[in-house]
C-alpha cells in the first residue's frame, strides 16, 4: 500500500479563455476538483488498482466533509482529522496549459499526531515538502518518515514546489532532506535548480529529476542516466501530473524495486493526468 500524509483541499481550476484583463473582466471557464498534493497521489495510486491512503485534516466543514467523501470513492482509505476551515487554491491555467496557483491552505497544516499504526500494510511512505515546512503538520510528517524508516518501508519526498523550497531556505532544505534520508527524491527542473543539485544530495538513495518532455534524469548508487519517455499528445492542464508521476513511480517501484521500469510507470499516467482537467484522470470528481 502507498501512503501519503499532507493535504486535502479544493481546486478550483480556472482555464483563461485569453490573456487576462488587468482591473476588468476575462471570459474563462471554471470548475471545482478534489486536490492537494498528497491526496492527488493517493488518488493517482489508487486509480491503478493500488491500495492507498491519505493521512491529513480538512476543516469541520461541508466542504471538508464533501472532500473526504470524494476521495474514498475514488478507492483510497481516508484517515481524516476534522477541524478548522478546508483550504482551496485557486489553479489559472494559461492558453498554453501551464498553470499559476494561489494557495490558501486552511487548517491542512495544523495536524499534530497521528499513531503510527496508520503505517499498518504500508510499502511506501510519500512525504511532499508542503508537509515539511510549516505548521504541527511538518513535525508530525517528520515523526512518521521516522516510523516508517523503524518499518523499513521505503520514503519519497517531493519537492513540490521552486517557491516554497526558496522561503523555507535551500540549506534549511538540503538540510532537511538529508536529516529525513528519503529512499527517492523527486523533483522537476526548476526545484533542483533552486536546490543546486547536479548530484546525489546527502543522505538521499535515488534522485529523479522530471524535465517535462525531454528524459527523465535518474542518479542514484549507479551512477547518472537518462530515461526517454514518450511526449504527451495532448495537454489540457499541467494541475498535478507531477503527482501522477509519483503514483505511478511508487506503486510500480513497490512492484520489482526497478528504477528505470518506476519511472516509465510513473509518466504513463502523468501523461493521463495532462490529458485531464485538474488532478484527475476524468470528469468523475468534479463537483460543485
Amino acid at each position: 500500500m502507498l501512503c501519503t500524509i499532507g493535504d486535502l483541499i479544493e481546486d478550483v481550476v480556472v482555464w483563461l479563455g485569453e490573456p487576462t484583463h488587468h482591473a476588468s473582466d476575462t471570459p474563462s471557464h471554471i470548475e471545482r476538483t478534489r486536490g492537494g498534493s498528497a491526496a492527488n497521489v493517493a488518488h493517482f495510486a489508487a486509480a491503478t488498482g493500488s491500495p492507498a491512503r491519505f493521512i491529513g485534516q480538512v476543516g469541520d466543514d461541508r466542504l471538508g466533509e464533501q472532500l473526504i467523501d470524494v476521495l474514498r470513492a475514488t478507492g483510497v482509505d481516508v484517515v481524516a482529522r476534522r477541524n478548522g476551515r478546508t483550504g482551496s487554491v485557486v489553479v489559472l491555467v494559461q492558453q498554453d496549459g501551464e498553470r499559476t496557483m494561489l494557495t490558501d491552505r486552511g487548517s491542512a497544516p495544523d495536524l499534530d499526531t497521528v499513531e503510527a499504526s496508520v503505517l499498518d500494510g504500508v510499502s511506501a511512505l510519500h512525504v511532499p515538502m508542503y508537509s515539511l515546512t510549516s505548521g504541527r503538520l511538518a513535525q508530525t510528517a517528520s515523526t512518521l518518515i521516522s516510523a516508517a524508516h523503524d518499518r523499513n518501508i521505503v520514503v519519497s519526498i517531493d519537492a513540490s514546489s521552486a517557491s516554497v523550497l526558496e522561503a523555507f531556505g535551500v540549506a534549511q532544505s538540503l538540510d532537511l532532506i538529508a536529516r529525513l534520508q528519503p529512499s527517492v527524491l523527486l523533483c522537476n527542473e526548476d526545484e533542483a535548480r533552486v536546490l543546486g543539485i547536479e548530484a546525489l544530495p546527502r543522505g538521499v538513495e535515488v534522485l529523479v529529476i522530471k524535465r517535462g518532455s525531454r528524459p527523465v534524469l535518474v542518479i542514484d548508487a549507479n551512477g547518472r542516466r537518462e530515461i526517454s519517455i514518450p511526449p504527451a499528445a495532448r495537454v489540457v492542464d499541467t494541475t498535478g501530473a507531477g503527482d501522477a508521476f509519483a503514483a505511478g513511480f511508487l506503486t510500480s517501484l513497490s512492484k520489482d524495486r526497478n528504477v528505470d521500469h518506476a519511472v516509465r510507470a510513473g509518466h504513463d499516467l502523468a501523461i493521463r493526468a495532462l490529458s485531464s482537467p485538474g488532478a484527475t484522470l476524468g470528469a468523475q470528481e468534479r463537483h460543485k
